[in-house]
């Protein structure tokens, strides 16, 4: 079961220049490990000790992944999973 993943400019150098990349898995945590075998480096990017990391969200279509299941958040052929660094800024 595919899903198009987006990749933020962050990223890119991971997946030669690539805005998006097809990988497989039953949910987000076994996409990511496909996405690692492919793209090396990017798990670590991703997540932490604790699961994703807090400045970093990845969204299943327009849901959070926090709000749904986690890493645990069952994929379905079609899908489309975006890496979303969070931004912050300020004074």
């Amino acid at each position: 079961m595919e899903v198009t993943v987006r990749i933020p400019a962050v990223l890119r150098p991971l997946t030669g220049g690539e805005e998006s990349v097809t990988a497989s898995g039953a949910n987000v945590a076994a996409l990511i490990d496909e996405l690692e075998s492919k793209h090396p480096g990017i798990k670590g990017r991703l997540l932490d000790a604790k699961g994703v990391q807090r400045h970093v969200n990845i969204y299943v279509g327009e849901e959070d992944i926090r709000f749904l299941d986690g890493l645990a958040t069952e994929l379905k052929a079609g899908d489309e999973v975006s890496i979303v660094p969070a931004i912050a800024g300020g004074r």
